[in-house]
């Protein structure tokens, strides 16, 4: 399990919820995620009440309006959502890493075991990774390029 709290596995694992996420968005398929809501910010930051109600694993269904207003970067996945019985409206900004979980209707289609604390580590695996003595790494750690390697 040791291995699995790696910066190597950090970084592999936020490349696959970003790259799942990006081919959910482009083939406009609604999904949920599963994810820890202290890690989780709002604008304009929730009521005591309503956050406080949040349960420690939160599932957000990005539908409608909230995937409409999704959008995603290298680090943070957000969009807009409403809250409680007034439907307190904020814009809701989750770390790739507090992803627990992607669904497709009723189907988990990614599970993350890694954890958004000790991030840093991450950026200085990708610094390494920059670096040309990794380059060789960096194009086997596409499966594409893999292929016609061995094609050779």
């Amino acid at each position: 399990m040791e291995n699995l709290k790696s910066a190597k596995y950090k970084y592999i694992m936020k490349d696959h919820i970003l790259a799942t996420t990006e081919f959910l968005f482009d083939n406009n398929q609604e999904f949920g995620i599963a994810c820890e809501t202290s890690d989780v910010s709002f604008e304009p930051e929730l009521p005591t009440d309503l956050k406080e109600s949040l349960p420690e694993v939160t599932i957000f269904m990005l539908a409608n309006y909230s995937f409409e207003t999704a959008s995603i970067d290298a680090d943070y996945i957000s969009f807009e959502a409403g809250f409680g019985p007034d439907n307190f409206g904020a814009l809701v900004h989750i770390p790739l890493l507090a992803v627990k979980q992607v669904f497709v209707e009723e189907y988990p289609i990614l599970i993350n075991v890694a954890s958004v604390k000790e991030d840093n580590e991450i950026e200085e695996k990708r610094e390494d990774s920059n670096e040309t003595n990794n380059s060789m790494e960096a194009l086997l750690n596409n499966p594409e390029n893999a292929k016609l390697l061995k094609k050779r």
